[in-house]
């Protein structure tokens, strides 16, 4: 199976505060986002992290990333030093991907684009860098760990988010 994530930020305590991710401290924070993604993906599956992974030394980052399971691609994030970019442990690394998956054509970024490639024939545009605080366009969305609780999930979870959301939206309306 192929996931996606991102904005994960370990070792960053900016995301305590800033992002207010409900953990005591990094080393919980960190632990918990291990655990949820070694529970979400198998030693076999494919993760596709959309930028921002870690702060860290090296070694920090070659031991995390050691941790965490499946064949790991990075798409490079702002937040992504050399020692992120170089590490062994990804398959791939690139600033930009384009993927068919299941049949859907998915264009992989660390930003939200206005427009992208694909776009008017079904394209998908997945995505981190917001943290859950921008506005999507139709088939868009952000695969962060702040949308998606602290793990990452599969194409067929991001779309049925969107379904989810909207089936909630007419509920609401229609009270």
């Amino acid at each position: 199976m192929i996931f996606f994530t991102g904005d994960t930020h370990f070792n960053d305590p900016r995301v305590l505060r800033l992002d207010r991710r409900p953990f005591a401290d990094l080393a919980e924070h960190d632990e918990a986002l291990v655990a949820a993604w070694n529970a979400a993906v198998g030693a076999e599956d494919e993760v596709w992290h959309l930028g921002d992974v870690a702060r860290g030394t090296p070694a920090f980052k070659d031991g995390l990333l050691s941790r965490l399971n499946g064949t790991k691609h990075l798409i490079a994030g702002n937040n992504d030093d050399a020692a992120t970019l170089e590490n062994s442990h990804w398959r791939s690394v690139q600033a930009y991907a384009e993927l068919d998956v299941d049949g859907t054509r998915l264009v992989l970024c660390h930003y939200a684009f206005r427009t992208w490639n694909g776009m008017g024939k079904g394209a998908i545009n997945l995505h981190g860098h917001s943290h859950a605080r921008l506005k999507p366009l139709p088939r868009q969305f952000d695969v962060g760990v702040d949308v998606f609780p602290y793990r990452p999930v599969s194409l067929p979870e991001i779309l049925a988010s969107r379904r989810r959301s909207s089936g909630k939206k007419r509920e609401s309306t229609s009270r």
